[in-house]
C-alpha cells in the first residue's frame, strides 16, 4: 500500500459500508425536508432511521468501526449530533453495568427492578424514563471519577455535551419549529427505542444469576430472528452478542445458529420484532393467551 493511501479512514468490515450509509442518509433527509416541506414517507423512513442510529452507537462502543483513533473520534461526534445525546454514555451504562451483570440484580437498569417482573405494554412504554431516571446518576459519578483521574477523557466528554447542546442552540435559534419537526422529535424517538429495547430483549427472561451465570444457562436474553435484523445490524440475535460483545454484528448470526439457538429456552426464540410486540403488549392485554410467561424462578422464603 502507497504512504498516502495508510493514512486514508479504513473501516475494520466492509459490512460497516451500511452504517456509514445510515449516518449520511439521516442528516440527508433532515436537511431535504427542511428545505422543502414535510414528506410524510421521508419523515418514516427518518424516525426508522434513528433506530439504525442507536444501534450503530451500540456497536461501535463495543467493535470500534475505524482503524485510526482520529476517525473513530470524528464518528464519536458524528453520532453524538445525530442522536441528541453524547455517545459516551453507552461505556457506563451498556458495558460496563448491563454486560457485566446480564440483567441480574445488580444491573442499574435490569426490566424487574421497575414494578416487579413485567412484561406488557405499560412496562414497555415507562421503561425508557425508569432507566433514564437510574442512568443518568451512573453517568454523573462516572464523569466523577474521570474529571479525578482521567482529566483528558473527561474533557472529550464534555466536548460531546458542548457538540450536542451547541448543535440544538443553533438549529432552534435558527427555526425552532424545524428544529423539533425534523432533528429533535426524531432524536427523542430514537433514544426511546434505545432505552426500550432492553424491556424487548430481557422482560421475562431470567437474569436471577446475573453475570455469574453457570455454563450453558442462556435464558437470560430474547432472539428476534426475522426480517428486521439485517436492517438493523442483527441487534435481535442478542444472546450471541453478550457471549461475544467483541464480535462484528455481521457475525452475530452464524454465532446465534451454530451456538446458542438450540440452548435456550424456545420461548425466547422469537420470529419478527413487529409481530412479537402486537402478540404480547396489544393483544396480550386483553387475552392472557397471547402474554409471555416469567423465566425468572419463584422467590422462596
Amino acid at each position: 500500500m502507497r504512504p498516502w493511501a495508510e493514512r486514508l479512514p479504513r473501516l475494520r468490515h466492509r459490512s460497516d459500508w451500511q452504517s456509514l450509509l445510515y449516518l449520511v442518509a439521516l442528516p440527508a433527509l433532515a436537511a431535504w425536508q427542511w428545505l422543502h416541506g414535510f414528506n410524510a414517507l421521508l419523515y418514516a423512513a427518518m424516525l426508522f432511521l434513528t433506530l439504525g442510529i442507536g444501534v450503530i452507537h451500540h456497536n461501535h462502543t463495543h467493535l470500534r468501526m475505524w482503524r485510526g483513533r482520529r476517525t473513530n473520534r470524528a464518528t464519536d461526534l458524528w453520532i453524538t449530533l445525530l442522536q441528541g445525546h453524547p455517545s459516551f454514555v453507552f461505556w457506563p451504562a451498556h458495558v460496563a453495568n448491563h454486560h457485566r451483570h446480564r440483567h441480574g440484580p445488580l444491573d442499574m437498569a435490569r426490566t424487574y427492578r421497575f414494578g416487579g417482573d413485567t412484561n406488557h405494554l405499560l412496562g414497555y412504554l415507562l421503561h425508557p424514563l425508569q432507566a433514564a431516571w437510574v442512568l443518568y446518576p451512573l453517568f454523573l459519578r462516572w464523569l466523577g471519577r474521570l474529571h479525578r483521574h482521567q482529566p483528558g477523557a473527561f474533557r472529550y466528554c464534555m466536548a460531546q455535551y458542548a457538540v450536542w447542546l451547541g448543535s440544538w442552540a443553533l438549529l432552534l435559534a435558527m427555526d425552532w419549529r424545524k428544529a423539533l419537526l425534523f432533528v429533535i422529535v426524531p432524536q427523542l424517538h430514537g433514544l426511546h427505542w434505545l432505552l426500550a429495547t432492553n424491556y424487548l430483549q430481557h422482560a421475562h427472561a431470567d437474569g436471577s444469576a446475573g453475570g455469574r451465570q453457570p455454563q450453558g444457562q442462556f435464558n437470560y436474553a430474547r432472539n428476534f430472528e426475522g426480517w428486521l435484523n439485517p436492517l438493523l445490524f442483527n441487534i435481535g440475535l442478542h444472546t450471541a452478542h453478550h457471549e461475544h460483545p467483541h464480535a462484528h454484528w455481521s457475525e452475530l448470526r452464524g454465532l446465534h445458529h451454530a451456538h446458542y439457538r438450540a440452548r435456550v429456552d424456545p420461548a425466547l426464540n422469537e420470529g419478527g420484532l413487529v409481530p412479537y410486540m402486537l402478540r404480547v403488549f396489544v393483544l396480550g392485554s386483553v387475552l392472557p393467551r397471547y402474554r409471555s410467561r416469567s423465566l425468572m424462578p419463584a422467590p422462596t422464603d
